[in-house]
């Protein structure tokens, strides 16, 4: 049950707010806007604390902005390239990650990176300024964008960490970690936490170590021995991520990810999952058995735009397949979706 607080409308209150919107000349979502504004002006009575109004504050202004940086580029596919600030340019890892934003640009994908030095540096210069967004974050230190993004317009600087990564996970169609130290495996725990739970779309997420390196595949071994083994996560889990010691086997699994498999969105109780090329009828015959597991109603079945869909003009161009999922194995459901991939 949502438990968000509901009030009693105000038809005064909302009449003037809709004139408001009116004389600022309307625009977007102004049934949104409209309950962000109400809601903005409950703070004047239920949050006395200075200091937690301006967190709103800032959030909301960051984000807005945010969001209006990305909208012109929402049609590209984007990945988003993680590691420690303090590797140089001499160092293996600093490297790789150059080679990995140079193929992912010529692959055709879009590259976010952090906006500071070190692997994001080299993401942005594999890339090019021109196939590059930077996130940076204000820090004591003022940490500055590095000399690629820093005079680009796909620049945003952040004072939150949260609004941050908010804005990373949002526009990203995968995700590649370099080696890093607690900047670098919070994100990527965070990155694995919200796909674990759904409370992010399927992606690839690839681990890339030095060749010949252990930092992940130690990593790897902690995460099983530790975590599987006490039953602290579930066995499919760990098909959330993938591991590797070339950019080009990197590049290749972000790739993959997206050979047959576009999208997914829920519809009511149904998750519909939208390909370039449908399943055949022994295909979806054979979802139904491997995949009973995870099913909760209806079957596997190839299905046509649902209405809701069709109002939103939701790639109506592509194929989709859906089925009554459980909401809870997201691990299965990324096996699933290698699965529909290699049909």
């Amino acid at each position: 049950m949502d438990r968000t607080e509901r009030t009693p409308q105000d038809p005064e209150l909302r009449r003037r707010i809709a004139d408001l919107i009116a004389y600022k000349g309307g625009g977007h979502n102004p049934d949104l806007v409209s309950d962000v504004i109400e809601n903005a002006l409950k703070l004047l009575k239920d949050v006395e604390h200075r200091g937690d109004v301006k967190v709103i504050q800032t959030a909301v202004r960051e984000l807005r902005y945010a969001f209006r940086l990305f909208a012109p580029y929402a049609g590209a596919r984007k990945v988003t390239i993680f590691g420690s600030a303090r590797l140089q340019p001499d160092d293996v890892e600093y490297q790789q990650a150059k080679e990995t934003g140079h193929l992912l640009a010529e692959a055709g994908f879009m590259v976010i990176t952090g906006a500071g030095p070190g692997i994001m540096q080299a993401g942005h210069e594999g890339a090019g300024v021109e196939h590059s967004f930077g996130a940076n974050i204000r820090l004591p230190w003022e940490q500055s964008a590095n000399p690629v993004i820093a005079e680009d317009k796909k620049l945003v600087t952040f004072k939150y960490f949260f609004t941050r990564k908010l804005t990373f996970i949002r526009h990203s169609d995968a995700i590649v970690l370099f080696p890093g130290g607690f900047g670098t495996m919070d994100e990527g725990y965070e990155s694995l936490t919200l796909m674990q739970t759904g409370k992010s779309k399927p992606m690839p997420l690839v681990l890339v170590d030095r060749p010949g390196g252990t930092f992940w595949k130690t990593w790897d071994k902690h995460v099983r021995e530790h975590l599987l083994r006490n039953h602290l996560i579930s066995e499919e889990d760990v098909n959330l991520y993938q591991i590797t010691d070339s950019p080009a086997e990197a590049v290749k699994l972000v790739r993959r990810f997206y050979r047959n498999f576009h999208s997914t969105r829920f519809v009511k109780d149904l998750l519909v999952i939208r390909l370039q090329h449908a399943p055949s009828a022994s295909a979806i015959e054979a979802l139904n058995e491997d995949f009973a597991d995870i099913v909760e109603g209806e079957p596997f079945r190839v299905t046509n735009p649902a209405p809701e869909e069709v109002e939103a003009n939701d790639s109506l161009d592509l194929a989709r397949i859906s089925f009554g999922f459980n909401r809870r194995a997201y691990g299965r459901l990324r096996q699933l979706i290698d699965v529909l991939n290699r049909l």
